[in-house]
């Protein structure tokens, strides 16, 4: 009996920290670009206790990639999420997942809309077990919802690009903080077996992949997991950009994967690695233009939540009634870094 309990703990020993390491790893790395992100707009919490996850491309060996709608997840008690991100380096984009933990961190500098500005997260906060909503910035009714605020959040973007990647030509220019690195460090979750469900159920679904659709999703986000019915689902409003189909297979375009689970090696690979990079980038480059906050991160976690990409509209500081409809915002780009880019643009303007 004591050895069995001893067995027991070791191996649940073992599990955590292979768990922990994992958010070090690059689980997917591929030749070609995501799409930018698409338009759409929030669909309304439905009750308390549901945090936002955002949507995401997600990549598939068979047909590349595919969109994964945000939705409302009930969240572990305490816990925040923090997105996953594809980031470029050494000729390849590599995904990052998310994870669950008691801050929120660096997730590539991305502007995911909905409290997820490319810094922290300002959608809500955890207070004595019980989840707060800011509805300056989430779409949560009172009729279902009690525990709300309201927090206006300062709004420095001024373009419309909407990039889903960090680093590279065209990719969002932000290295994680200190803090960041800090939170990185903290005893982390993976997704959720709701989350992974969903992301499973979109695959699926054909209507999702970028090449049938072009970068607008039929079903940009939904209000629950797996739920794509008529009555949950909201289409994107248009593509986050122009979008250009690429020039090789999924099958040509995903590298190795067994090649790159150390992010740190794969970084610091030589410039025939760089080479590999003849995909595309199915967007429109961001406009180079700069920020009023002057945050590396170009936004110091402030997005546009207003009805349109470049509007700001705050909600009243009452708690009744439900703020509108919010699209995902904008983020503007800073210029590239001085990083050898793609040689290899096969599209054109």
């Amino acid at each position: 009996m004591t050895r069995s309990i001893f067995r027991w703990a070791l191996v649940s020993a073992l599990i955590l920290i292979f768990s922990a390491a994992s958010f070090a790893e690059v689980f997917v790395s591929v030749r070609i670009g995501p799409p930018a992100l698409p338009v759409y707009a929030q669909p309304i919490c439905p009750g308390p206790g549901f945090m936002w996850t955002p949507g995401y491309w997600a990549w598939s060996d068979i047909d590349g990639y595919y969109w994964v709608p945000g939705t409302w997840v009930v969240a572990p008690v305490g816990m925040l999420w923090t997105p996953g991100y594809w980031g470029w380096g050494g000729g390849l984009y590599l995904w990052h997942p998310g994870y669950w933990g008691p801050h929120v961190g660096f997730y590539g500098g991305i502007n995911y809309g909905f409290g997820y500005g490319g810094v922290g997260f300002v959608g809500g906060e955890w207070r004595r077990g019980a989840f707060f909503y800011n509805r300056s910035v989430t779409n949560v009714s009172v009729t279902n919802v009690t525990n709300v605020y309201n927090r206006t959040v300062i709004v420095n973007n001024t373009t419309v690009s909407r990039v889903s990647y960090n680093g590279g030509a065209g990719g969002v220019e932000a290295r994680p903080t200190a803090q960041e690195q800090a939170y990185s460090r903290e005893p982390h979750t993976a997704a959720l077996s709701a989350q992974m469900q969903h992301e499973h159920a979109a695959m699926q679904n054909r209507a999702n992949f970028a090449s049938e659709n072009h970068g607008r999703p039929a079903i940009a986000a939904t209000a629950r997991p797996g739920d794509f019915s008529s009555r949950s689902v909201v289409a994107a409003r248009a593509a986050g950009g122009e979008y250009h189909a690429p020039t090789m297979s999924p099958r040509e375009a995903r590298a190795n994967a067994g090649n790159f689970n150390n992010r740190g090696n794969e970084m610091n690979r030589g410039s025939s690695t760089n080479r590999s990079n003849d995909g595309f980038r199915p967007f429109t480059p961001p406009a180079k233009t700069s920020t009023a906050s002057g945050s590396p991160h170009g936004n110091s976690g402030s997005f546009n939540q207003g009805h349109s990409q470049n509007e700001y509209r705050p909600q009243s500081q009452t708690h009744s009634g439900p703020p509108p409809h919010q699209s995902a915002p904008s983020h503007s780009s800073p210029p590239p870094r001085h990083q050898s880019p793609p040689p290899k643009e096969e599209h054109h303007r």
